[in-house]
């Protein structure tokens, strides 16, 4: 069965949620059917309900922006779009007011510190409290449904890039979160998913046949995006992740870095799925824009998907860290790195020289714990077919 977003089954279901509302759709460039109508112009051509205002998340409406993206309009339906990120994150109770039910339609990466997700919790929240129902079009997770990896987020460092206390990659689409977030946080949201239709959790997204959509500047091809678990944590302390050049999250690098150096401790490592090359390369964006950066290129050698127990979407990036921290100690500022890490025994841990095994058995039990937590929220389960 070829899958399907939330937005085509709510159109086959000729929209009935929407009928007689006035709609505040959050969405971006991602927000698009099957065939590349955007929800937009769906919801604009609605005849017994009214699409009133847009907002959209980080990076804009269009996907492009790299900094705070203004109010503005959109052309193509000439509906006022609200941003969400800068001095707004959420929806003011003004523009609730106007409104009659908040949707929901824009493409994660199933990643915690990747902001649409703390877009989606924040809107649900503002719903809750306007007492107006959230409805949300779900996509499927990229990285699968299955794969849980990584720390969860203390409750004390919960911020825009960690806004529940979930592992960095949590195998949960954006409808599975927004339950989860409902029930957790006790928001009291009137809340409503439209699923998917053909997917199963242990697809990624090439698995789907369906055209993979940069979400945001820096993530434009899907081998970026299997990347960025690992890759991301690093772009806090003091080198660059290839923002700003052809390759973002392909590569790590920095004006005081020995690639060849770092190459060789890597490639000692045998990661599964990985290699390593030096690489030189100059960032068009901070950290170090204009300044010849040396470092390392990742080189997936197998389609990510054709081992989905096995491949190291965060380990890569742990590895490169722990790299920076025994080769490079007095140049490395790893005191940023728990700002994405966002757990205070894994980055004590780390410190302290701990391998990723040693890491990775550190947060097993939470993981297992997670996994029982999630299962409730949960709406595709995986049976032995999928």
């Amino acid at each position: 069965m070829p899958v399907q977003y939330g937005i085509d089954v709510l159109a086959l279901r000729r929209y009935a949620l929407l009928r007689g509302k006035r709609v505040g759709l959050i969405t971006n460039h991602t927000g698009v059917d099957t065939q590349g109508k955007r929800t937009a112009e769906h919801l604009h051509q609605g005849t017994d309900f009214r699409l009133s205002l847009l907002f959209s998340p980080e990076h804009g409406l269009l996907g492009t922006a790299e900094d705070r993206v203004a109010d503005g309009l959109d052309p193509q339906t000439n509906v006022p779009v609200v941003s969400l990120y800068g001095g707004r994150l959420q929806p003011d109770p003004k523009h609730l007011q106007e409104l009659d039910v908040l949707v929901f339609d824009i493409q994660d990466v199933g990643v915690r510190f990747y902001t649409y997700i703390s877009t989606l919790g924040l809107c649900l929240q503002a719903a809750a409290e306007a007492r107006i129902p959230f409805v949300v079009l779900d996509r499927p997770n990229p990285l699968g449904g299955c794969i849980i990896e990584g720390p969860l987020a203390d409750a004390h460092h919960f911020s825009f890039t960690a806004w529940h206390n979930i592992p960095i990659r949590h195998g949960m689409t954006v409808g599975e979160l927004a339950r989860m977030y409902n029930a957790e946080r006790q928001l009291g949201a009137q809340l409503t998913i439209v699923p998917c239709r053909g997917w199963k959790r242990a697809q990624w997204f090439p698995q789907t046949g369906l055209t993979w959509i940069g979400p945001s500047p820096n993530l434009a091809t899907f081998l970026q995006t299997v990347l960025y678990p690992g890759i991301a944590l690093l772009e806090t302390t003091n080198v660059s992740v290839g923002r700003g050049t052809h390759a973002p999250f392909e590569q790590v690098g920095a004006p005081w870095l020995d690639g060849v150096r770092l190459v060789r401790y890597l490639e000692r490592k045998r990661i599964p799925g990985a290699r390593f090359l030096p690489v030189r390369f100059v960032p068009k964006s901070p950290p170090f824009s204009g300044e010849v950066c040396s470092g390392v290129q990742v080189v997936l050698t197998r389609i990510p998907y054709d081992a989905r127990r096995q491949y190291p979407c965060l380990r890569i990036g742990m590895e490169i860290a722990a790299a920076l921290r025994d080769l490079f100690p007095n140049q490395w500022d790893s005191r940023q790195f728990l700002h994405l890490l966002a757990n205070d025994a894994a980055y004590d841990a780390f410190l302290a020289g701990a391998s990723y095994e040693e890491l990775a058995a550190m947060w097993q039990s939470d993981g297992e714990a997670f996994r029982v937590r999630r299962e409730p929220y949960l709406l595709y389960p995986r049976r032995r077919n999928n």
